[in-house]
């Protein structure tokens, strides 16, 4: 009888050789993997949270949708409000799935900088005082607050200069504070 941790052929629980195992495991830590992970969790995060979002718009009938609304027959009442239900949920989930993606994904750029610049063009960015391109191979707090900023500018440009700034200290002082109390939670 093979011993728990196995299955046919001495294989481990699934059913991959170490080889595949360390294979699989240097995949999923690639930048491309881990955003695209959290792009498909926002995406299904935003969906229920938008699902969620839109049952609450319609609490009343006494306002002036809920009137209009309340005056069609049953049928077309569902209809309209699953109808709007499912594009809201949709706007919701493909809004969250955006930001997880471009937040991981800086957030993975900014910790491996060290594997995407050679070292002749650290030096220069480095000299040329380019803060972002800095050599920092590290995972600390400041990562965080780095995609933060970028993911809440490159959210807000399209309003505007100042609806990126404030786009940008948002979202860095957002991850800043979720952060700080993972980090405290862990200690």
């Amino acid at each position: 009888m093979p011993n728990s941790g196995s299955l046919r052929g001495g294989g481990n629980a699934a059913g991959m050789s170490e080889q595949e195992q360390m294979m699989m495991q240097a995949g999923m830590d690639t930048c491309v993997a881990k955003s695209a992970i959290a792009g498909g969790m926002g995406f299904v995060l935003g969906g229920a949270f938008g699902l969620f979002m839109s049952s609450m718009s319609y609490d009343t009938p006494l306002s002036g949708p809920g009137q209009q609304l309340a005056d069609l027959p049953l049928r077309e009442q569902l209809r309209r409000g699953f109808r709007d239900m499912g594009t809201r949920s949709y706007s919701s989930a493909k809004s969250f799935g955006l930001i997880g993606a471009v937040f991981s994904g800086t957030e993975c750029c900014i910790e491996s900088v060290n594997f995407l610049l050679p070292r002749q063009v650290y030096f220069v960015l480095q000299s040329a005082d380019y803060s972002v391109f800095k050599y920092r191979a590290r995972s600390d707090w400041k990562n965080g607050v780095a995609a933060g900023c970028i993911t809440g500018g490159a959210m807000g440009a399209r309003a505007g200069p100042q609806a990126a700034a404030v786009g940008c200290a948002g979202f860095a002082a957002f991850s800043a504070a979720i952060d700080a109390f993972m980090r405290r939670q862990s200690d």
